[in-house]
């Protein structure tokens, strides 16, 4: 959400004298978006209501922070969002250290005409089927661009382990959406080890 410069300034130098009436917008104004994030990484609604309000906390303590030349406030705030669900996934995810080296394989490619079919919520139901620390490293990678080493850091495992949750989540994803590709893989799997 892109706010006209003067009303940005307005907000957060409000926030910063901790005016209720401009805190109270800045939260009606990105309420919605951010508790999206926030469920997109914590699928229990108790824990990505947690997340969303201890973010909101940070945000209103820290805006003091934040700089109107560097950066768009909502980009700024979803930060904070990504990076306080992912303190809770730390303490909720238990990863299994996987320490190989898998590069990201396109055998994993969804064809476009099966994405055309679905509906955003469909697909967003079939991410939360994914196991948690794989739906976790899916999220950061594909949905918010951060790299393996970034993903490795955050939620303390390598980026081998990033990696394999990502070939594994394409993977899976790839069988919940196009059922068929899921069962011919497995039929080549099978014969392969023949």
């Amino acid at each position: 959400m892109n706010l006209p410069k003067k009303q940005v300034e307005k907000l957060v130098k409000g926030c910063i004298n901790n005016d209720r009436t401009a805190q109270e917008t800045l939260y009606k104004l990105f309420h919605a978006d951010m508790l999206r994030v926030c469920y997109n990484y914590l699928p229990d609604k108790e824990l990505a209501k947690e997340a969303f309000n201890t973010g909101f906390l940070k945000v209103f303590l820290s805006v003091k922070s934040f700089d109107i030349e560097k950066g768009e406030l909502g980009g700024w705030i979803r930060k904070i969002m990504i990076y306080t669900s992912i303190d809770l996934c730390r303490k909720e995810l238990k990863f299994n250290t996987v320490d190989i080296d898998v590069q990201d394989q396109d055998d994993y490619f969804i064809a476009p005409s099966v994405l055309e079919k679905l509906y955003f919520e469909d697909i967003l139901q079939k991410i939360r089927a994914l196991p948690f620390a794989t739906q976790t490293v899916f999220n950061l990678s594909v949905l918010d661009g951060f790299t393996h080493k970034e993903i490795g850091e955050q939620l303390n495992i390598s980026e081998g382990t990033s990696r394999w949750h990502l070939a594994e989540a394409k993977r899976k994803l790839r069988e919940l959406l196009e059922p068929s590709a899921g069962n011919a893989k497995s039929k080549e799997r099978s014969e392969n080890t023949k």
